[in-house]
């Protein structure tokens, strides 16, 4: 299996495996597919303790303002009764106005949190440093952990306008946010490798050659962005050794330098006369007056 390292920019995203007749069009699909998928799970991940905090989204038309707005305006959250969460409710208001304050008990609450943290550990960058590579199958599972946590905290479901819904069911509306820039549709990816576009309609062996046992670091680009950068010989670790190995011989140098002392030159072992002295009689000799 060829090995990718997916990279967006400078920042490592995930592996991903292949093999060197995998075509290329194949390859980038999966690619974003697990791009956009780790995206997703971190959007919902995003919105988890806002649920769980302040309990279900408000309406639209009613998100942003204050009580006596909305008594004014004679508004109505007809979710609010359906949509509670297991357990009971506890009050606590959302200062933004964006959700309607009935959040879930601690219990609950902990069953979001702690599914919520297990399906970002799933498919977190992380993985690339513990060597594994992230699969749909992954995506999938951490979909499932969360969809099925929100499910034992809301049995009856949230309303249809809540984002985390939005996203479970690919109906999320990400216009105008920044959320918008990262996502990349299948149509729109490019894929690059040592400062080349990869061409769709060729196959990675076109590029690597045959060897299944290769490691490459790939990146993912929009269409129409440029080529990115090219990667740095060296990583940030290892210049972070070779600056500390410098310091390390600049320090050894300068106690040598400081140990330099030729005063020694002086004494009496280091003189290369001194046997013949010696047989001259040409020690200890004192001058002065007797």
């Amino acid at each position: 299996m060829v090995q990718l390292h997916v990279k967006r920019g400078d920042e490592s995203q995930f592996l991903f495996n292949t093999t060197v007749d995998s075509p290329l069009e194949t390859a980038i699909q999966q690619i974003t597919a697990i791009y956009n998928g780790r995206l997703k799970v971190d959007r919902i991940c995003s919105e988890i303790p806002e649920l769980a905090d302040h309990g279900i989204t408000l309406p639209p038309n009613m998100q942003g303002l204050t009580e006596e707005q909305i008594v004014d305006l004679k508004l109505k959250d007809e979710w609010e009764d359906k949509c509670l969460p297991s357990g009971g409710p506890v009050f606590k208001e959302d200062e933004v106005g964006r959700r309607n304050g009935h959040a879930p008990n601690d219990k609950m609450k902990e069953v979001l949190k702690r599914t919520m943290e297990e399906a970002k550990a799933l498919v977190s960058k992380k993985q690339v440093q513990a060597n594994v590579c992230i699969t749909m199958e992954m995506i999938k599972e951490a979909l499932d952990q969360l969809r099925g946590a929100v499910m034992i905290v809301y049995p009856m479901g949230l309303p249809p306008h809540d984002p985390i819904r939005m996203e479970f069911e690919d109906r999320e509306d990400l216009t105008g946010t920044q959320a918008s820039l990262q996502v990349i549709t299948a149509d729109e990816c490019q894929l690059w490798w040592a400062a080349k576009e990869m061409q769709r309609g060729k196959k990675l062996q076109d590029y690597v050659g045959k060897n299944e046992k290769t490691k490459l670091v790939v990146k993912i680009q929009r269409k129409g962005q440029g080529a990115p950068g090219r990667e740095p010989l060296i990583t940030d670790e290892q210049q972070k050794q070779m600056m500390m190995t410098y310091h390390r011989r600049q320090e050894e140098l300068k106690k040598l330098e400081e140990a330099d002392d030729d005063g020694y030159l002086d004494s009496e072992w280091s003189d290369r006369q001194a046997l013949k002295k010696q047989f001259q009689g040409l020690t200890n000799i004192k001058w002065g007056p007797r």
